[in-house]
């Protein structure tokens, strides 16, 4: 399995399975996983570089019209607390929201993905605080944003992930709009030691 990380939190899994698409260069999706609308996230742009009549989409249901509108592909809209199967592919959704903020409440319906592939549960947080539900996920490999502002600080994010207890963990949301590489340094510095953090941007 082969994860990497674009943008922000624009990564892709095996070059079929992308999450949050910007500032692609070239790749064919099979699944594109939207986890809310916000423009460092959802851009019709990107998506249709790596999109043919073959893709599905996936997005929280306050984006499905919005996605429709762009592209002819299935749109899978979901909602919070589900688990879907689409094709041999089965994922669950949880939400992603600011407890002390107000960028992403809660009452938006935006998600965050467990995707179970390979063998592993391959968690992808969204913009998202430290909650109760991110507390209890279950996952083998978590990836989650670390850059403060309008999601986690890097030692909330630590907390959490040292909470969750993954084998890998995977900093995302730095290192453009908010947070710096030294963030993501820092972050694995504070967790636990059977934890093995990646660091995938320069």
């Amino acid at each position: 399995m082969q994860i990497k990380l674009n943008y922000q939190s624009s990564l892709n899994i095996d070059d079929s399975i992308f999450f949050d698409p910007i500032k692609i260069k070239e790749g064919k999706a099979k699944y594109i996983f939207l986890t809310h609308p916000h423009y460092d996230h959802f851009s019709v742009e990107d998506m249709k570089k790596i999109s043919d009549a073959e893709t599905k989409i996936i997005c929280p249901k306050s984006m499905e019209k919005d996605v429709a509108k762009h592209f002819v592909n299935k749109v899978i809209a979901v909602e919070p607390n589900n688990t879907y199967n689409v094709d041999d592919l089965t994922f669950s959704t949880f939400p992603c929201y600011n407890t002390n903020k107000k960028f992403h409440l809660k009452e938006y319906g935006w998600v965050g993905y467990v995707l179970h592939y390979d063998g592993k549960r391959i968690a992808v947080v969204g913009d998202s605080d430290d909650t109760d539900e991110l507390e209890n996920l279950k996952a083998d490999i978590l990836l989650l944003p670390i850059g403060g502002t309008f999601t986690m600080t890097v030692e909330e994010a630590a907390k959490v992930t040292n909470i969750i207890s993954p084998e890998i963990v995977i900093p995302i949301h730095y290192g453009d709009i908010v947070g710096t590489r030294s963030d993501a340094t820092r972050f694995a510095k504070l967790l636990n030691k059977n934890i093995q953090c990646k660091i995938l941007r320069d």
